[in-house]
């Protein structure tokens, strides 16, 4: 779900625009996500998903593209939060240790990292509720302007 004060923040971030977008998106709400913190001046924001079977590969561990969508829905929201429009140019993404749904739940931190005339960039880090890290990425957003 989309915190109350994370919508508003939106809404005063985009403007006029804001009812261009669906916020949050189809895919967030069928990962079940919720917005766990943001904050500002750390241009930081964390989220969680649940580890559901239905995302697991013949292995029974989550799926490496999923994984991939719930890191991309917490960057996605981060990027609106802090820059104008843009789009996600490149995501490198590194498993460090399988994800099952024994877990429960993910979370993942993604920080923005800098930007120059047109790039965004952005590091995340995907944690099981232990702190255990589990994936960390690196992204860069084209912004469109």
């Amino acid at each position: 779900m989309v915190s109350s004060s994370l919508l508003e923040l939106l809404k005063s971030r985009l403007g006029d625009k804001f009812e261009n977008y669906q916020i949050p998106p189809p895919v967030f709400v069928d990962m079940q996500g919720e917005f766990v913190h943001f904050d500002a001046t750390e241009g930081c924001l964390v989220t969680c998903f649940p580890v559901l079977e239905r995302y697991c590969n013949p292995y029974g561990t989550m799926q490496g593209g999923m994984l991939a969508a719930a890191i991309d829905n917490t960057l996605g929201p981060l990027s609106m939060l802090v820059a104008p429009p843009n789009v996600t140019r490149s995501l490198e993404i590194t498993y460090n240790r399988s994800v099952s749904p024994a877990m429960g739940h993910i979370t993942i931190e993604a920080q923005f990292v800098e930007a120059d005339e047109k790039k965004l960039y952005f590091t995340a880090r995907v944690r099981d509720l232990e702190g255990s890290l589990l994936a960390r990425a690196r992204a860069t957003h084209w912004i469109v302007a």
